[in-house]
């Protein structure tokens, strides 16, 4: 890992002393201000790391990272920092309904803007996948996409007898599979229900509603009721499935007190089998368990109702962008563009990419080698746990984005907050999703 992590200092220093010299110098170091999601338990964080350090060490730059872990609460603490003037110069983020807010409020700079003045800023990318807002301007530039799947730990399935899940899992096989680990004294599911049930719900609506419709969400009347058609009822069907496998003790005895970090923690340790969550999950592992990588295995999301297995969500929904505060000001605006830049330059890009998509105009090495599902990614060093991920890619029919990501931030979040409520009986799945709607 330190060799690999010299290597790429080295190869950004080199690239980025020629980007220099395409640009006037800055006469003296300035402090970035930058907020990601690549916090500490990412397992992309020594990568980001790496490359905040070549930054800063070939332009003589600081940057002051305010990285932390996606999640609903991370997200609104960066909406609330636009909405009071506290925002980063930098902003890594996701490209969908969460950034309206301040797309809307004018307070990133779309690329056109910053082309006219930069004209080679993110020229390494295939323009036509690079994200769009509502207003149809690109303002972010992604680093990779992602994929969402099921982890598996072989060896709670192996103590209990289990097979590994193939492309042939059905529903009806996972819930048979879930009543044996149970009986045998270990969880089935790791899952935060209070933190992390995006990932489940995500699945349970994909299962019901189909790969076709997954995008669609359901509609209000003019009179505020949830209108009774197929995209309602695979929501609420999607979210009564969640409630079963509440019902029968299928997630973790602490799903509604725990954190993430506390139930990914008994999946790695062996004490539960399965972990629904996405791409970035991989480096996690494969830093933080590197002694029992062997133990796992991604495989499909188990189907039902006409989904096949291997139709799954991914796609791009993540990027860099640069605030109107850190363009306008003089001593920032090159900064800023040299960083992401930097950050999105095809070395550090292929750093950070194992089995994801990117929306670079040459796809990076490790994508090429991926698709083949024989030979883990440059970065792998042989760790069959990335071998895995590629092969499980390898053979995704498609690919659909994440239904959530079309929702307002305070839908989401009145939805994910009563998913609790809707597995303990508290409330309905019909009316959590019609007060979801509503706010949408």
């Amino acid at each position: 890992m330190k060799k690999m992590i010299g290597l790429l200092l080295a190869a950004l220093m080199l690239l980025c002393g020629c980007a220099r010299r395409e640009q006037a110098p800055q006469t003296e170091p300035v402090t970035l201000r930058v907020v990601t999601s690549f916090g500490s338990e990412d397992g992309n964080r020594r990568n980001f790391e790496a490359a905040v350090a070549a930054y800063e060490a070939s332009t003589g730059n600081l940057v002051s990272d305010g990285s932390d872990v996606s999640s609903e609460e991370w997200k609104a603490r960066v909406l609330t920092d636009f909405e009071t003037g506290s925002e980063p110069d930098v902003l890594f983020f996701f490209t969908n309904a969460d950034a309206e807010p301040f797309v809307r409020a004018g307070k990133v700079v779309p690329l056109d803007e910053i082309r006219a003045e930069y004209p080679n800023y993110a020229k390494n990318m295939d323009d036509a996948k690079l994200p769009v807002a509502s207003d149809g301007k690109c303002y972010a530039v992604p680093v990779m996409g992602y994929w969402e799947s099921l982890f598996v730990n072989k060896a709670v399935l192996e103590r209990c007898g289990i097979a590994l899940p193939g492309t042939d899992y059905t529903w009806e096989q996972f819930l048979a599979d879930c009543q044996t680990i149970r009986s045998n004294g270990l969880t089935p599911i790791a899952c935060s229900l209070i933190e992390m049930p995006h990932y489940w719900f995500e699945f349970a609506v994909l299962n019901r509603g189909g790969v076709d419709a997954h995008l669609q969400l359901p509609q209000i009347d003019e009179n505020g009721a949830l209108v009774n058609d197929s995209i309602s009822e695979a929501w609420i069907a999607g979210l009564e499935d969640l409630k079963l496998l509440y019902g029968q003790d299928f997630f973790a005895e602490n799903t509604l007190t725990a954190g993430d970090a506390e139930t990914v923690a008994m999946f790695g340790d062996g004490e539960a089998a399965f972990l629904l969550d996405g791409s970035w999950k991989v480096g996690f592992f494969s830093e933080n368990y590197a002694d029992r990588l062997d133990d796992f295995a991604v495989c499909y999301v188990p189907a039902q109702a006409g989904r096949l297995q291997t139709e799954t969500v991914g796609g791009i929904s993540t990027g860099y962008f640069i605030t109107r505060k850190a363009w306008d000001d003089p001593d920032k605006r090159e900064a800023a563009v040299a960083f992401v830049s930097q950050l999105t330059s095809d070395a550090v890009i292929e750093q950070f990419v194992t089995t994801e998509t990117t929306a670079l105009a040459a796809p990076p090495l490790v994508a090429s080698v991926t698709a083949s599902a024989t030979t883990p990614p440059a970065s792998a060093d042989g760790n069959s746990l990335y071998r895995s991920a590629a092969q499980m890619n390898a053979a995704v029919t498609k690919y659909v984005g994440a239904v959530q990501d079309a929702l307002s931030g305070e839908a989401r979040s009145s939805l994910f907050s009563n998913i609790p409520n809707i597995v303990t009986g508290r409330i309905s799945a019909r009316d959590a999703v019609e007060q979801a709607m509503r706010l949408n």
